[in-house]
């Protein structure tokens, strides 16, 4: 399953950042997405992943909707 930073209205950002100031810790609120990983060939595979150490990030491919 994959999450993505969850579309909050104001009233729930006061209520998550009222829990922060009460835990001492941030929080992020996620929601889950539905994607489907796209299988890639070994080429783009290796591009992939050379972009991700390049930028410190994962990257995912999904099939298109």
């Amino acid at each position: 399953m994959y999450y993505a930073y969850a579309k909050i209205g104001d009233e729930k950002l006061s209520d998550i950042k009222a829990l922060e100031a009460e835990i001492g810790r941030p929080l992020i609120a996620v929601e889950p997405i539905a994607l489907k990983p796209a299988e890639i060939d070994p080429p783009a595979l290796t591009r992939v992943q050379a972009l991700e150490k390049k930028l410190g990030v994962t990257l995912v491919a999904v099939e298109p909707k």
